[in-house]
């Protein structure tokens, strides 16, 4: 089992910047596939992005290409989430999940075993 915490959420300007981080236990973090979903007020959750396991493969939602970047450093059992050029639309409850299928790289809720408690991302206009 893997364990999720984020951080690195609140409240920013539109065209600003959060990094969000999702710390993980356990020793096997490096064999977990990892994404990165939102979930905004009345509607479901959706998603961002996703990186394999080793970082060399990152998959992106239309909406936050090129503004948004999925990193990870397994020696800290950490992946990010850069969030550049930031809209009023980016406001939501931003998660972290865990794939055991590490042989892939993941886009569907249901792809997805372990969740973090999800960290509140504000964008003022």
């Amino acid at each position: 089992q893997v364990q999720l915490v984020e951080s690195g959420g609140g409240l920013v300007q539109a065209g600003g910047s959060l990094r969000l981080s999702c710390a993980a236990s356990g020793r096997t973090f490096s064999s977990y596939a990892m994404g990165w979903f939102r979930q905004a007020p009345g509607k479901e959750r959706e998603f961002v992005a996703a990186i394999s396991w080793s970082g060399g493969s990152t998959y992106y939602a239309d909406s936050v290409k090129g503004r948004f970047t999925i990193s990870r450093d397994n020696a800290k059992n950490t992946v990010y989430l850069q969030m550049n050029s930031l809209k009023p639309e980016d406001t939501a409850v931003y998660y972290c999940a865990a794939s055991p299928d590490y042989s892939g790289i993941y886009y569907y809720t249901e792809e997805y075993d372990y969740w973090g408690q999800g960290t509140q991302v504000t964008v003022s206009s």
